[in-house]
């Protein structure tokens, strides 16, 4: 199996932050002996997500990419995938409920935007987020 990493945000490639994620996918691939030939970094930019998302699928079998979920303006990457590939964005309870309880369990109030995070691709499988708001998604 071939994989690719596409790693989106503007703050890695302007290099104020590092790419932890991108290593560290790459190597628990290798480790289940699955070849990584290329990896990507786009800005937080809808039609270069969609782009790189789209050269990355022509060359792999499987394509991880991280960074982009969050709840801000910035946070682009699963309306660039929905867009991609052709998908409509669905409203989540299951992940609704999840940001209700993660806000109550701190005392807090979430914002309207964030449940910008449970808007995900009709097709796509919810993977929970154990540790924040943002759900993983397997499509």
């Amino acid at each position: 199996m071939r994989a690719e990493i596409l790693s989106v945000g503007t703050e890695l490639l302007l290099g104020e932050i590092t790419d932890t994620n991108a290593a560290y996918i790459a190597r628990e691939l290798a480790a289940l002996g699955i070849d990584v030939f290329f990896k990507q970094t786009v800005g937080d930019n809808p039609q270069r997500i969609q782009d790189a998302l789209r050269l990355a699928l022509s060359r792999a079998d499987a394509v991880l990419i991280t960074g982009g979920l969050g709840p801000t303006e910035d946070d682009l990457t699963v309306d660039a995938v929905t867009r991609a590939l052709g998908e409509d964005l669905v409203e989540d309870p299951a992940v609704v409920d999840h940001v209700r309880r993660f806000f109550a369990a701190r005392g807090r109030t979430p914002t309207p935007n964030v449940y910008k995070q449970a808007l995900v691709p009709r097709t796509a499988r919810v993977i929970p987020n154990t540790r924040g708001t943002a759900p993983g998604i397997h499509l």
